[in-house]
């Protein structure tokens, strides 16, 4: 198996993404599970650009990390100033890593009309910040920012840019597609020049703005690309980078390559999910290999067939990832995909048994109430356990009180009150929250987590409502889909009622049980 290096960027590209801001502990903390899985290098940010950077740079030094190198980012000196006098090339110089990534520019238009100097000025700002961090012991990849629009528009010139790196003293030369328009073919066979025209290895980085971004990585890699660069789970400027968690499998179980120990592949769902968790980003349900949804079946004769052989219809078992099958169940998905979810819960029951026609038909009826269990699997082990006896509820509710006052903002306060019964006790909570909504969920976690402490760390993330009956105008009966994480664990749950309130109460509910009855703990 051929050798290739991951080279992650979260925590410096995808910090750039919109809505992304990672605390000093958050970076630390993705560190630690980029490292555990066997990334080979962590580009961890700009030690110039902020304090936050400063400090982390501070913190990670004193990691034992078992794989990853943490790479410094910054750029080449300035237009006209001396190296020994660009403060940013002297900050590189000193920081307390091995490595360091420099990015300089190999389209001309860049050099010309963005940093308004000459080609030859270019040339010499990258060969004079190699060569300084160099002598100061600086192992230096270069990055060739926009290499392949340069190449389209100036080849002579981007290759000249790759060549001057070399030439200072740079370990590894990396092929930026900064701009993210380029499609497969361009990006293999200008890497595949590159390549050729070089001596020292050659790197991919691309960005996703046509959706190619994993596609094109994979064309440099058959042109002879080395180090691959992306960010876990394709966070990132604009449209995003090149995913990890889908390149990963995609080169190491369909191609060959040997990026991390085959063991650790089954770590990338749950490093996909927890790094998202850390990101505050929910991740998508689609996202290849590591989504919730990249193993869920919903029709009849998929299930069916996947069930009697699985890799008819998955191209992989999802436990070499880490992930796991899911069957949906809908009007579509019949008495095959309910027994497959009564497996893992209720093994007892069989196609023979009376309760399953019980519980298809009580499934019927739920749907007809509003209910659907396609996307809320949690929701539909509490109903099937309640039905056979096998659920002992861990609270109920007694009332609960919202008041909200809309003001002009875009977020209007609310506040909650609820009264709860825990065995034999009584306990009443209230809470403010953004909305009526946020404010009940807080309650209810507030008032229940002196019984059960495993409720900390338990947090929603994802809240959608749907009106079941457009017909119907306001009198429509809405259902309300819950997401929640416990940090390791996804799962949805679902309420139904024509009170949008009493929908998402219901749907609380049930996603607060079967947290408890996930973490294994006894009703009082």
């Amino acid at each position: 198996m051929k050798k290739l290096y991951l080279f992650d960027s979260t925590l410096r590209d995808g910090a750039q993404g919109e809505n992304v801001n990672f605390s000093v502990m958050d970076k630390v903390n993705i560190v630690k599970a980029l490292d555990d899985l066997g990334v080979s290098y962590i580009e961890a940010g700009n030690p110039f650009s902020n304090p936050k950077d400063v400090e982390f740079f501070e913190k990670v030094a004193d990691l034992e990390l078992k794989s990853a190198q943490i790479v410094a980012f910054g750029s080449t000196r300035r237009v006209g100033v001396d190296v020994r006098q660009d403060k940013s090339v002297e900050v590189m110089a000193k920081i307390n890593v091995k490595t360091v990534a420099i990015f300089g520019k190999s389209w001309d238009l860049h050099a010309t009309e963005v940093l308004h100097t000459t080609l030859e000025e270019n040339i010499a700002m990258i060969t004079d910040t190699i060569k300084y961090l160099k002598d100061n012991g600086k192992d230096v990849f270069f990055y060739a920012e926009h290499f392949f629009d340069g190449c389209k528009n100036n080849p002579e010139y981007a290759f000249e840019v790759l060549q001057a790196a070399q030439n200072a003293g740079a370990s590894y030369a990396i092929l930026c597609d900064t701009n993210g328009g380029c499609f497969p073919f361009e990006i293999e066979s200008w890497t595949k020049k590159a390549v050729n025209a070089l001596s020292i290895p050659v790197g991919i980085h691309c960005h996703n703005d046509t959706d190619c971004a994993v596609a094109n990585t994979i064309a440099g890699v058959m042109a002879g690309a080395e180090q691959i660069h992306g960010t876990f789970i394709g966070i990132g400027e604009r449209c995003g980078n090149t995913c990890l968690a889908t390149l990963i499998p995609n080169l190491q179980i369909k191609l060959g390559y040997d990026l991390i120990p085959e063991e650790n592949l089954k770590k990338l769902t749950i490093c996909a999910r927890y790094i998202s968790d850390i990101s505050n980003i929910t991740l998508e349900d689609n996202l290849p290999y590591v989504g919730k949804s990249a193993f869920a079946h919903k029709g009849g004769m998929h299930i069916d067939g996947v069930t009697k052989l699985p890799k008819s219809f998955e191209h992989i078992c999802p436990e070499q990832v880490g992930n796991q099958r899911q069957f949906l169940l809908s009007e579509v998905s019949g008495k095959s995909a309910v027994l497959q979810k009564l497996k893992n819960f209720a093994p007892q029951i069989t196609k023979e048994s009376p309760e399953l026609v019980e519980i298809l038909a009580m499934l019927k009826e739920q749907e007809q109430k509003g209910y659907q269990y396609e996307a809320a699997s949690a929701s539909f082990e509490l109903l099937v356990r309640k039905f056979l006896g096998d659920f002992k509820p861990y609270f109920s509710i007694e009332y609960f009180k919202i008041i909200s006052e809309p003001v002009d903002t875009a977020n209007t306060p609310g506040s909650g009150l609820i009264k709860l019964k825990v065995g034999d006790q009584y306990k009443i909570a209230a809470d403010e929250g953004n909305g009526p909504v946020n404010a009940i969920d807080k309650a209810l976690r507030a008032a229940l987590v002196e019984f059960y402490p495993d409720l900390e760390g338990f947090r929603l993330i994802d809240y959608k409502v749907r009106v079941v009956d457009t017909t119907s105008a306001t009198a429509a009966a809405v259902r309300v889909l819950v997401e929640s994480t416990d940090g390791t664990d996804v799962w949805t749950t679902v309420g139904s009622s024509t009170d949008i309130i009493n929908a998402s109460v219901m749907a609380l509910v049930d996603s607060i049980e079967y947290k408890l009855l996930k973490s294994g703990c006894k009703p009082y």
